[in-house]
């Protein structure tokens, strides 16, 4: 049986990852295009790993530019069953700090036209998202996150924004009451794509600042928010060291089956374009 991948996409700040043996570059060009950069492929503290830099090396992609398709196409054609997404987020708790590590449960969408599903072009489907991370990674990441020390957050939501300006004090203060736990740009499509390609998702989110909400704080400046992009790298580093040889090989999750009864188009009606274009993710079930 062919070794389960791991995959890691790296947020700002994390386009790298040291320690990673026998790395091979790998591109792929996927029917949505070109992914945001190459695949790093190697070994990790004993496991087959994936790493994608979201935005690319040297950050040339903009959250509302990202492939969102083509790059979790990509982890699913190089055989990856988790991904592990590091990403840099604005607190909207006065007890989440910055530094602090959130892993949260929930997503709440704020961005506008992403494209966020692999169903379309004469397949339609509708996947549960009730729940749109892996309990089983989560746990594992909060529990690899407490063993290195840090101050992390377990639950909480997640509320993806389109950017790339950051907040107005006006839509922090709503967001505030809307009682979501940190703000980014970035992982609700992730998770959503991963979903239907059941793979388990579960995001790292690393507190940078405390958003433009909180009255005793600085409005957020970019020169705050690299200098804590850089010390959180290094704790997301630290973390995954002591995450990854944690993860299960063997799946008993119900992301595993997400697709399974959600596919409603009669399979001799899908287009045989689409099932070519789709067979890498929906493949098993549309043959």
């Amino acid at each position: 049986m062919t070794e389960p991948v791991i995959g890691i996409i790296g947020g700002s700040g994390l386009y790298n990852i040291e320690g990673i043996k026998n790395v091979e570059a790998v591109s792929i060009d996927t029917p949505f295009g070109m992914p945001s950069d190459c695949f790093m492929v190697g070994t990790l503290e004993g496991r087959k790993v994936a790493f994608l830099p979201r935005h690319g090396r040297g950050h040339t992609i903009m959250p509302s530019e990202l492939n969102f398709r083509a790059n979790i196409y990509g982890m699913k054609k190089l055989g990856v069953e988790h991904i592990i997404a590091v990403s840099a987020v604005g607190s909207m708790k006065e007890e989440i700090m910055p530094l602090d590590i959130v892993i949260p449960d929930q997503f709440f969408d704020r961005t506008r036209g992403r494209i966020s599903t692999f169903f379309g072009e004469g397949i339609v489907g509708h996947v549960s998202f009730a729940d749109p991370v892996c309990k089983v990674l989560a746990d594992t990441l909060y529990n690899a996150a407490q063993s290195v020390g840090v101050r992390a957050h377990k639950g909480g939501t997640y509320l993806c924004m389109e950017g790339p300006l950051f907040s107005t004090r006006a839509e922090s203060n709503v967001y505030r009451q809307w009682g979501v736990s940190v703000i980014g740009m970035t992982n609700l499509q992730e998770a959503k794509l991963s979903r239907e390609a059941e793979i388990c998702y579960s995001t790292l989110a690393m507190a940078t600042d405390y958003d433009c909400w909180h009255v005793g704080e600085e409005a957020v400046t970019l020169e705050m928010v690299i200098s804590n992009l850089n010390k959180n790298a290094e704790t997301a580093k630290r973390i995954l060291k002591i995450a990854i040889p944690k993860i299960e090989r063997k799946r008993n999750c119900e992301c595993a089956t997400a697709v399974q009864n959600a596919i409603v188009t009669q399979k001799n009606l899908i287009p045989d374009t689409t099932k070519k274009k789709l067979d890498v993710i929906f493949g098993k079930y549309i043959r």
